[in-house]
């Protein structure tokens, strides 16, 4: 549960940090630089098979498949869990924290790679708005 609590946090950080308006499709890749979805202009997530596996509301809920509510990222960067409860939060140079101020990892603004706290690469996200790339390592959307 830790680990996945931490891959939510640092998913939430890497959207907050690529923020971008445009209206092309956007591309997360894996740690091996493998593509394992994307992320369409209405915020539909799809996987790699092309299935619909989240939704990102306007108003920063995320809501899995089933359009459940499995988080929010509110307009300060801060983390919440599905009861509202605040799980972590990132800082404008792309640092990710958890809710105690533990360092999770980082995300590169300008290479798009995230990476843990240890150093190790996570995978990559480039010109994905921070509360988009949360599906990718918060809320375990590309899990198989």
């Amino acid at each position: 549960m830790k680990t996945l609590m931490r891959n939510i946090i640092l998913l939430a950080a890497m959207v907050a940090a690529f923020g971008t308006s445009t209206s092309v499709a956007q591309t997360l890749r894996d740690a091996n630089y493998n593509y394992v979805g994307k992320i369409a202009p209405n915020g539909t997530v799809r996987n790699s098979e092309y299935g619909a596996v989240g939704f990102f509301n306007s108003d920063g809920t995320i809501a899995n498949a089933k359009n459940k509510t499995v988080g929010r990222i509110d307009g300060k960067m801060q983390i919440f869990d599905k009861d509202s409860k605040r799980i972590g939060y990132v800082t404008s140079d792309g640092s990710v924290f958890d809710d105690d101020n533990k360092p999770l990892g980082k995300i590169d603004i300008k290479s798009g790679k995230v990476t843990n706290n240890d150093g190790e690469t996570l995978g990559y996200a480039n010109g994905i708005s921070i509360q988009r790339v949360a599906a990718y390592y918060f809320f375990d959307f590309f899990k198989k």
